[in-house]
């Protein structure tokens, strides 16, 4: 099955600068996919294997235009948006990280075709490591940046830690969901994510930063969106509070795996990431200083780079 022959043109191309062309699926509901071509698979194998990637919690497939052109030279490169985020609604279905699995998992099958690499971010690379899990034969390997994963018992970054209890508190998340959509412009909140993402936001790229207010000013129109949030947020933070499950779930992983993180991470600090590596030796990794939650954003090249030659040392 191609994704061509099941897929419409999407109405807004916001990657087409960046060689992506954006495409809805249905997949249980509209489901908003951007291609950047590369070559296809073979009966032989000789193809590189494709490579799905997966953005973080607020994200979106604009998280990935600084390193997927490069990458679709060797392999064929995907970018999905997960339900309720980017261009894909969420509104009459679950946003939860585990029906985001689904839905990844799902999405691999019907429109990739073959097993593929996920490359994951932040809340993306939790729904990567939960699909590989759960589905084993659809994954060749993982990257995971800057994943959400346990944080070790430690002084937690106050802002950050606030934020997230107020998601996870009934009617006033949603509350101050509605306060921050009305008291603030599509810009403001973008740069507030930057600020936030970037150990520094000088670095992000100012036609990346337009596209995803252009974005923002769409997802305005979006029955719903806060909810969809809210709903992976609280899913999200229901996983990270029994850690020992979670654990267990990402020592049952016998795939290649490349951790990446940012060692100046506010949301994820380095301290978890090390915690896990040391959980699963088998793994790769590569800390990069002075970067934070969103290192394929911040220090494309450095990214790249990196998973080029992981991709490389396992023939995938």
């Amino acid at each position: 099955m191609t994704a061509q022959t099941t897929s419409r043109p999407a109405s807004l191309q916001l990657a087409e600068p960046w060689g992506g062309a954006g495409w809805v699926v249905d997949l249980g509901g509209p489901v908003h996919w951007v291609d950047y071509g590369g070559p296809d698979g073979s009966e032989d194998g000789a193809a590189a294997v494709p490579i799905v990637m997966v953005h973080g919690l607020g994200g979106s497939h604009l998280n990935w235009v600084g390193i997927a052109p490069e990458l679709s030279r060797r392999h064929h490169v995907y970018a999905i948006d997960q339900a309720g985020f980017g261009l894909t609604p969420g509104t009459h279905r679950s946003t939860s990280v585990h029906a985001n699995a689904d839905l990844l998992a799902r999405f691999v099958r019907e429109v990739v075709g073959r097993p593929a690499v996920l490359v994951g971010n932040s809340m993306g690379g939790m729904v990567s490591l939960l699909m590989a899990a759960a589905h084993p034969e659809l994954v060749e390997g993982l990257v995971l940046i800057d994943p959400s994963i346990p944080v070790p018992r430690q002084r937690p970054d106050l802002a950050v830690s606030a934020t997230f209890l107020v998601y996870a508190t009934p009617f006033v998340g949603e509350r101050y969901m509605e306060l921050m959509t009305r008291r603030t412009s599509d810009r403001q909140r973008v740069q507030s994510v930057v600020n936030l993402c970037f150990a520094d936001p000088s670095l992000a790229d100012p036609a990346v930063v337009d596209a995803g207010v252009v974005l923002a000013t769409h997802r305005r129109t979006v029955p719903g969106q806060e909810a969809a949030f809210l709903g992976a947020a609280r899913s999200l933070m229901k996983v990270l509070a029994v850690p020992r499950r979670y654990r267990s779930t990402m020592r049952s992983i016998d795939k290649p795996v490349l951790l990446v993180h940012g060692e100046l991470d506010r949301l994820v600090p380095v301290a978890a990431a090390r915690a896990v590596a040391a959980d699963n030796p088998s793994w790769e990794t590569m800390f990069l200083p002075g970067v934070g939650h969103t290192p394929q954003l911040e220090v494309p090249e450095q990214v790249r780079e990196r998973i080029t030659t992981w991709l490389g040392e396992h023939a995938l």
